[in-house]
């Protein structure tokens, strides 16, 4: 069973990152899902919150018992893909989990403005 990786599917810098996971996922682990398709959310034991989902990605575990978002999902997905094996230990350093959270809401907040949007119109909100 592959892992969900829930995503903002209007998000054109959303979009381009899952396309790049995407092509680091050579063992085919991570299944790509836009979190604004609410009705098709997959089932977990942990609730899924869409205004949540549209927030930070989140990774459902293929046991679906755990919900990875933001940062730690990143930290979840970088033992994953074997491209990223070589990073993951740096992604544990003391300290990192409070400025790689940081710098993942910030650039999370940001993303409009650092991709612009598809005829330049966003929304944030849950569909």
């Amino acid at each position: 069973m592959q892992a969900i990786l829930l995503f903002d599917g209007e998000c054109a810098f959303c979009r381009k990152g899952v396309a790049l996971l995407r092509r680091l996922d050579w063992s085919g682990r991570i299944h790509p899902q836009d979190a604004r398709d609410t009705a098709n959310l997959p089932p977990c034991a942990v609730p899924l919150l869409p205004e949540k989902l549209l927030e930070e990605m989140h990774v459902v575990t293929p046991d679906r018992q755990h919900v990875y978002a933001g940062y730690r999902a990143v930290r979840w997905l970088a033992w994953r893909l074997p491209p990223l094996w070589p990073l993951a230990p740096f992604f544990y350093l003391p300290g990192s989990l409070w400025l790689g959270g940081k710098l993942y809401r910030w650039i999370a907040r940001n993303r409009f403005k650092i991709v612009p949007c598809e005829h330049g119109v966003c929304r944030v909100t849950a569909s």
